[in-house]
């Protein structure tokens, strides 16, 4: 699998670069979860921080189109994108900061 970067695009705003690639593979299209991985790779960045969001495949043909959203960090990932799109790509949804974890633990201790 050959991941080229068609164009990126810098958004400052919401911390990310927008991503066209393109993907050349042997079989078939491959699973959403090997591409983030391949181009997280490509682009020196955690997979955690790359969201996939299309992959266009033509029938009978080699090539993928797709996009991404590369941000600067996970967290900025899960502040910004929508909740089915993180669980699509595997990036922490029912994830709870650790604070938030044990305050809620704390009075069922004390009822006990």
């Amino acid at each position: 699998m050959d991941i080229d970067i068609v164009s990126e695009e810098e958004n400052p705003m919401l911390h990310r670069t927008d991503v066209t690639f393109e993907l050349t593979h042997d079989d078939a299209t491959p699973e959403r979860l090997q591409v983030r991985d391949s181009l997280a790779a490509t682009l020196n960045k955690n997979a955690d921080e790359v969201v996939v969001r299309k992959l266009e495949t033509k029938f009978g043909m080699r090539k993928t189109v797709g996009e991404a959203k590369v941000y600067e960090t996970a967290d900025f990932a899960r502040d910004v994108e929508q909740d089915h799109m993180l669980e699509r790509n595997k990036i922490g949804v029912g994830e709870e900061p650790e604070a938030d974890a044990e305050a809620e633990a704390e009075p069922e201790a004390e009822e006990a």
